[in-house]
């Protein structure tokens, strides 16, 4: 066997080791149901410690895995956000914890209302291969800071990471606290199948509506993170260079195999030229080299690069003009796995490229007439991840915001607010369903129990049967308006 490929465990041994370490979870849980403030933080300061730990391997093992991945890519988008999240969670935590006080209405009272935030119990993370460090610690920090067993499937595309990941957990937790599993997807299917007490998914939305079905057999809540096509407007005020030099990176960022990557620009028909050639200028100056720089990144597998050279096939053939962005013109051939970024202009519907999340640096140009014909071009199509406008204008800014939904939006940049820790991450509509980051990671795995609490006296009696008496007039005539 090649010494750079990672060997899978079998199957059926994964399967059974997820069958007895989900039991052993269970009944750790059971064991320690609420967990304290003290034992959060120390596990959340274990899982900080063996991040940076493992940085360096986990650079080199995603590397190799992609065949080729920045090494600043990897520090910029998983290495700094894992630790900067379990920093805010690590920070807020304690308040976070703290019940929250209710109103309660005069006719209850004396009582008090409040909320707790218990833990759920044992949560099922499924993790995919495009950010595979990042898309695993996220959802770990926000179940460990709610006080919950954590089961982690790994991605069979990323088996270096993978199996680093698991050598990083098992070094540092308990299995009985935090377990990870490996295999392929017939292993993934088993573990959404089990009776969770929450999952969260990370992937394309066919899969997910795939764990959605298991999970309901269970009625096991889940967190679906999924994708779509997310548009960028660029407005008819804005600076060309300023909305490309943003658009080029969030594009070219991981060869745009991100969730959140622009996946189509809508751009005004008498600034189209001007887009293409400011584009092809930002581009250019971050990676003026393609094949033997190690800036850039290549397409995760094959599999992938395949898929992504049918749809510049199909949409060549259905009459889209291409513009490859090979600032030196390089022969990318020879299983270099690496693709130049290329504009699609004149798309039609019937494309590919205009049906399937593209998750690769292939981005369709649409012209538009006015902002109305934009926003109903998005409108019609069904609720993307995320959403980008570049415009200085406050009142297009309101517009746009106010007449389309997404997950999440950024104003004048891209792929940015995935890394604010104190706003909510997820999806809406097929791009999917709930939310985490920060405190909403938080809520997302904690079970909100509602508690309402009497001492002695009982006010309650008064309106106990029989009925008819002159307290129960009273009473429906002073709170029955």
């Amino acid at each position: 066997m090649p010494a750079n490929v990672v060997q899978l465990p079998e199957s059926n041994q994964q399967i059974q080791y997820l069958h007895r370490t989900f039991e052993d979870q269970q009944k750790a849980f059971s064991n320690n149901t609420m967990p304290s403030f003290t034992e959060r933080m120390e596990n959340l300061k274990r899982l900080k410690q063996a991040i940076l730990k493992y940085q360096d391997r986990f650079i080199d093992a995603v590397d190799r895995d992609f065949s080729c991945r920045s090494r600043d890519e990897t520090l910029i988008a998983e290495i700094m956000p894992s630790v900067q999240g379990i920093n805010y969670a690590m920070k807020h935590l304690k308040g976070w914890m703290k019940p929250s006080k209710r109103h309660v209405s005069i006719l209850f009272q004396p009582a008090s209302n409040e909320v707790q935030y218990q833990p759920k119990g044992v949560v099922g993370v499924i993790v995919p291969w495009n950010y595979p460090l990042f898309l695993a610690a996220g959802p770990l920090t926000a179940a460990l800071a709610a006080g919950n067993r954590v089961m982690i499937k790994m991605s069979e595309f990323t088996p270096h990471t993978s199996a680093l990941f698991r050598e990083m957990i098992e070094e540092t937790f308990p299995q009985d606290l935090v377990a990870v599993v490996l295999g392929e997807a017939d292993v993934a299917a088993e573990f959404s199948s089990r009776a969770f007490d929450h999952i969260l998914f990370t992937g394309s939305t066919s899969v997910g509506k795939l764990v959605m079905k298991a999970a309901a057999e269970n009625l096991t809540p889940v967190t679906l993170e999924l994708g779509g096509k997310s548009p960028a407007i660029i407005s008819s005020d804005v600076p060309m260079a300023d909305a490309s030099q943003r658009l080029a990176f969030g594009k070219a960022l991981n060869a745009g195999q991100t969730c959140v990557a622009p996946d189509y620009v809508l751009c005004p028909t008498d600034r189209v030229q001007a887009f293409v050639d400011e584009f092809r200028t930002q581009f250019s100056g971050m990676f003026p080299s393609l094949r033997d720089n190690d800036d850039f990144t290549a397409i995760v597998n094959e599999q992938q690069y395949q898929r992504l050279q049918g749809y510049l096939k199909d949409a060549r053939e259905k009459g889209a003009e291409l513009i490859e962005i090979n600032p030196s013109q390089e022969d990318l051939s020879g299983g270099t796995r690496k693709m130049p970024l290329t504009l699609a202009l004149n798309t039609t519907p019937d494309m590919k490229i205009m049906q399937d999340e593209i998750f690769g640096p292939i981005l369709p140009v649409i012209s538009y007439s006015g902002l109305e014909e934009a926003i109903r071009f998005i409108n019609e199509r069904p609720r993307p991840l995320a959403l980008y406008l570049f415009s200085y204008d406050r009142d297009t800014q309101r517009q746009v915001l106010e007449a389309t939904h997404s997950g999440g939006a950024c104003i004048n940049d891209a792929v940015m607010h995935v890394a604010q820790d104190d706003l909510p991450f997820g999806g809406v509509g097929d791009s999917g369903m709930g939310h985490y980051h920060g405190k909403e990671g938080f809520m997302t795995f904690s079970h909100q129990r509602a508690v309402f609490s009497k001492q002695r006296f009982n006010s309650g009696k008064y309106i106990y049967p029989p009925h008819g008496r002159a307290v129960h007039r009273m009473a429906y005539k002073l709170f029955i308006r």
